[in-house]
């Protein structure tokens, strides 16, 4: 390779990694009332800064401090920015405005200093093991509503991107089919809760470049999924049974999404999710981070050639 060859991958390694996000649920942190072992964050955003990483995501309510300057001055303390954060929220019912909602969290998003706004189109009930099903009317308000809040967080420059997600209401390849033909929001291209639904991610990635605007790159078990398809586990026990693994030792193909992406020209976060599920406080030789690590670097190992992530 010559010294220009050398400099030019450098550049990319560099830029790609400026581009690489994480999130606490990769180390057990989660919204789930109930489910795991939940680790301080100091010792999840000490983790981060170890790896290297620049960017993360908030995490459940009450994982970092609720006041928005507090939250920005913690995760600067250890060499991270905010990218956003996941909003579960109803979008069905039409006696609820969810825009006021969304206007103060993204108050706190603002101050923070984040861009990305990551919505879920909430049941209303706990936990995503069920869910039930829209009235065409209902539909018809989730859409929307999704168009409301896009367009209302792009007047204060947030992105805001819809999270087909297991057990909520945008689920399925139908209910993905109806977002992306009844609304003009963007998606976050979360590749394993696609995958689950029923989506092939790399499809979405090929298919529709251009509705993604966030990614969430998860690495999948393929027979635990079948099995949630199936309804023969529930989520939650396909998770606790070590359903998601690092990127590139699991069955998506997560290096044609990702390369795919960049030659269409996505210039976001890929922000690494292997949802997991502690039942104690990890050892020397399970701690998550160890499995972060090596999906980071299955990305950097990647021959692609992205760029600087833009706002």
């Amino acid at each position: 390779m010559t010294a220009a060859a050398q400099a030019a991958a450098a550049h990319e390694t560099v830029a790609l990694a400026a581009r690489i996000a994480v999130a606490p649920i990769s180390w057990g942190v989660c919204e789930v009332p109930g489910w795991g072992w939940q680790l301080s964050p100091e010792r999840v955003l000490a983790d981060m800064r170890d790896l290297g990483v620049t960017a993360t995501e908030f995490g459940p309510e009450g994982f970092l401090p609720n006041d928005p300057a507090e939250k920005a001055s913690t995760l600067g303390a250890f060499g991270l920015d905010a990218v956003g954060g996941f909003v579960p929220i109803v979008l069905h019912d039409a006696d609820v405005d969810p825009v006021p909602l969304i206007a103060a969290e993204l108050e706190g998003f603002l101050a923070a200093g984040a861009t990305r706004l990551v919505l879920s189109a909430d049941t209303g009930q706990l936990g995503y093991d069920s869910r039930p099903t829209l009235t065409e009317t209902q539909w018809q308000t989730l859409l929307g509503n999704l168009d409301r809040i896009a367009q209302h967080a792009a007047g204060r420059g947030i992105v805001a991107s819809l999270h087909p997600h297991v057990g909520t209401l945008v689920e399925s390849t139908a209910d993905v089919a109806q977002v992306l033909t009844g609304s003009s929001i963007g998606l976050c291209l979360d590749t394993g809760h696609l995958l689950i639904g029923g989506t092939d991610p790399v499809d979405i990635a090929v298919q529709h470049a251009d509705r993604i605007s966030h990614v969430h790159l998860k690495d999948v078990r393929m027979g635990l999924a079948e099995g949630v398809q199936r309804g023969e586990l529930s989520y939650t026990d396909a998770v606790r049974r070590g359903m998601y693994v690092p990127l590139g030792e699991g069955d998506i193909d997560i290096a044609t999404i990702v390369t795919s992406l960049e030659a269409t020209g996505y210039t976001g976060y890929y922000v690494l999710e292997q949802d997991t599920i502690l039942t104690g406080e990890p050892t020397a030789t399970d701690a998550p981070h160890l499995a972060v690590r090596r999906s980071i670097d299955f990305i950097l190992g990647l021959p692609t050639a992205p760029t600087a992530p833009t706002d």
